[in-house]
């Protein structure tokens, strides 16, 4: 089954990307978690982060949506700062954390009728139960989130990030406790949403997911960029001798210094 977009409750879209990061930094207490990051996503387009443990990318996943407040910089989404104009600018997101929190004492349903509620989307439950059928969820509409597995949670959560039509996705080891059937579609889902305009950014630490599904690449290491831009660019600038992107992220993440003089020159943003 291919999963539909359907209408959208959202305004229409703007001229410009959907996700701008600028000069964004975030420090705990003396700790630089992220340093000077920016870079720009335009509709439609598939980005993937990568980056070893402790690179700053699920802080910069929770400063884009507002979880954390950025030290220094500017993030904005669909024109809005997420920190001046931080209602406007989550109406236009979705997320999906490695781990996601659901309400115990909650149906599956009851968590489609309120997040259709916290983003006013009109019209929800045809939409709703289109989703429930796409991730085989039917037989699970009533069940509380308690007696879910850990793959029934993370389809619960992607049902409930896709059901305002978001103009950004963000999904963090989106294919965690999934079976192979469950992998095929997050991977349709996150295609199809691109097809409808969305922007998407796949955190994951499973390199051929990400060469094989995104048409842009985040590396990144000890919070600092160390390459952004089109895939296509990066088989270009990084793996011109015939290496793996696998092989490519093991040579620009092993130094102790992110700044040391092997760091990649900057590509064109695009």
């Amino acid at each position: 089954m291919e999963f539909s977009a359907g209408e959208s409750n959202a305004e229409p879209a703007r001229a410009g990307p959907v996700l701008r990061v600028a000069d964004f930094s975030k420090s705990y207490d003396k700790a630089e978690a992220v340093r000077g990051l920016s870079f720009d996503l335009q509709p439609g387009a598939i980005l993937g982060m990568v980056g070893p443990n402790g690179a700053g990318k699920t802080t910069t996943l929770r400063s884009i949506t507002g979880i954390l407040a950025p030290t220094s910089g500017r993030i904005e989404i669909d024109g809005h700062d997420i920190s001046r104009r931080p209602m406007e600018a989550k109406r236009a997101l979705a997320y999906v954390p490695d781990d996601p929190r659901l309400f115990d004492t909650l149906t599956v349903w009851d968590h489609l009728r309120f997040t259709a509620r916290a983003y006013g989307v009109r019209d929800w439950r045809d939409k709703a139960e289109e989703l429930l059928d796409h991730f085989s969820l039917r037989e699970k509409k009533q069940s509380a989130a308690s007696d879910l597995s850990r793959g029934m949670r993370q389809k619960t959560a992607i049902c409930c990030a896709l059901l305002h039509q978001p103009k950004l996705a963000l999904f963090d080891e989106p294919l965690t406790g999934l079976d192979p059937r469950g992998i095929v579609l997050i991977k349709q889902t996150i295609q199809n949403l691109a097809q409808t305009g969305s922007a998407v950014i796949l955190s994951s630490h499973l390199l051929q997911l990400v060469e094989g599904l995104c048409d842009h690449l985040l590396i990144m290491h000890r919070g600092r960029c160390r390459f952004f831009g089109k895939m296509e660019q990066a088989r270009g600038l990084l793996m011109g001798t015939g290496e793996s992107l696998e092989e490519v992220f093991l040579r620009l993440t092993e130094s102790e210094d992110p700044a040391d003089p092997d760091t990649p020159p900057p590509v064109p943003r695009s």
